[in-house]
């Protein structure tokens, strides 16, 4: 009965921790947008910034190659999710969630 307990505690914050590297995500990924597209810069270009920014944050810990495989693969698939009026934070997070799983995979 511990070992389940146990099994169940470590899911548990483990699910934490990966909300919160989502919502981080999020937050980031949309204030960068928004400030970018605000100067006129144009939408792709605003989303490859943020991507490459956001992507980076030193609290997720990733390794240069996990780092360019994610922003690679979110560089390809995640970045006409924005636009002008609409950011698509969410959109865009499960992408690169999407893109963190397949690099973990192929690593």
């Amino acid at each position: 009965m511990d070992k389940v307990k146990s099994v169940l505690v470590v899911c548990l914050v483990l699910g934490l921790f990966l909300g919160q590297s989502r919502a981080d995500f999020q937050d980031c990924y949309v204030g960068c947008f928004v400030a970018c597209v605000v100067t006129g810069d144009n939408v792709v270009k605003c989303s490859l910034k943020c991507l490459k920014d956001c992507i980076g944050l030193p609290s997720h810990g990733l390794t240069d190659a996990e780092y360019f495989c994610k922003l690679g693969c979110a560089s390809s698939l995640c970045i006409n999710l924005s636009s002008k009026d609409d950011p698509g934070e969410k959109r865009v997070a499960h992408c690169v969630n999407s893109c963190s799983k397949t690099c973990a995979n192929h690593a």
